[in-house]
């Protein structure tokens, strides 16, 4: 076990060890890079690091090939086409909106000057369309939080959450009963400080549109949490009760994960930790939320990503391999995006997955597809 702590401080390093791990049972270590006996991700169909795909959590085939006629042509009309077909109350267009806004800013972060034009087009030309409303406060709430650090930049990034403020309560007014704008105003309400009282005003709306939401309970959460607004308590709190009311099918029992990922140490020098109670209960609720979710449930890819995180740092290699079965080859996702380079974190962990199965006695004629 004290092996996989000293990969994880090279991890920490930011060393890529894709490559460079050997396949020994009971044991992993590195080799140089190109030796016959390294763990080879490819040998299990898995995609190349150059290869894969940082936009999104999972496949979504429609979005990516209606953002390439959109941003080819800077014509907004097959994205309002496409939020116009996705229902409200539903994941997935909580999902393709902040897809589309990041697009939307990571465009004009590479082309100030030229960049996102199709979004304003869409405001100004069909300012009353639910869809380019609820689009346009995600992307003044990714700009805000792409402002760096600094007095200077506080006070800009605080003009543009309260711009985000008011295109949210107007997007709210233009679709009455869809949870989407509210949960957007999390985030300005995460980023604006407000108190705890006028947060919860606004969660109760959510509640009362969508109250089984991952997506907004995910954002609620962030709110809740030590380095926010709240303490490690009250986001378990949040957690766990949410958890306990979730229907049948329902990946809210695999919030506390995720309330357990948002309060890791820095730096943990407790090796048995990944192995302690707190972990393994949340990962057992994690994987049974998995298990009994629709296999379409677009917020399902958002799971098994932060569950290979933890089952690889708990040394269940085979759990992380079915994981990594489901979800390889997009990783636009915790705890991937947290980091500058979600390909290559994402390639680390992996890395570590297939040598410690292969370590394990596993290998591509053991893996269960």
């Amino acid at each position: 076990m004290g092996i996989l702590w000293v990969l994880m401080a090279v991890v920490m390093l930011g060393a890529v060890l894709g490559p460079v791990l050997l396949r020994r049972r009971g044991g992993i270590r590195q080799v140089a890079p190109g030796s016959p006996d390294a763990a080879d991700p490819a040998e299990y169909g898995f995609v190349r690091q150059e290869d894969l795909d940082v936009r999104l959590p999972g496949p979504d085939q429609d979005l990516l090939d209606v953002m390439s006629i959109v941003q080819r042509n800077q014509d907004y009309t097959a994205a309002a086409q496409l939020l116009a077909g996705t229902g409200k109350e539903t994941e997935q267009r909580w999902e393709r909106v902040q897809a589309i806004a990041g697009a939307a800013a990571l465009e004009l972060a590479q082309t100030p000057r030229l960049g996102a034009g199709w979004l304003h087009a869409w405001r100004a030309q069909d300012p009353k369309d639910p869809g380019g409303a609820q689009v346009f406060a995600e992307f003044l709430v990714q700009q805000a939080w792409r402002t760096a650090g600094g007095a200077s930049q506080a006070d800009e990034r605080r003009i543009i959450l309260e711009e985000a403020r008011t295109a949210c309560e107007e997007a709210a007014l233009l679709a009455p009963g869809d949870p989407v704008p509210h949960i957007t105003h999390l985030a300005v309400a995460r980023g604006l400080d407000y108190a705890q009282h006028d947060f919860e005003q606004l969660w109760l709306k959510i509640l009362d549109t969508a109250p089984g939401h991952m997506g907004a309970h995910l954002a609620g959460l962030r709110y809740w949490c030590e380095k926010w607004h709240g303490s490690r308590e009250l986001a378990f709190s949040f957690a766990e009760a949410a958890a306990a009311r979730a229907p049948s099918g329902s990946l809210l029992a695999a919030l506390p994960l995720f309330a357990l990922y948002e309060h890791l140490p820095e730096v943990n020098l407790v090796r048995s930790f990944y192995q302690s109670e707190v972990v393994t209960k949340s990962l057992h609720g994690a994987l049974f939320a998995v298990q009994a979710a629709r296999p379409d449930d677009p917020m399902l890819a958002h799971v098994r990503h932060l569950l290979v995180f933890f089952l690889v740092r708990s040394e269940r290699w085979a759990e992380a391999m079915q994981q990594l079965l489901h979800v390889d080859g997009h990783v636009g996702a915790l705890p991937w995006t947290a980091g500058s380079d979600p390909a290559e974190s994402y390639a680390v962990f992996r890395a570590l997955a297939v040598a410690g199965y292969e370590a394990n006695g596993g290998s591509p004629a053991t893996l269960r597809h």
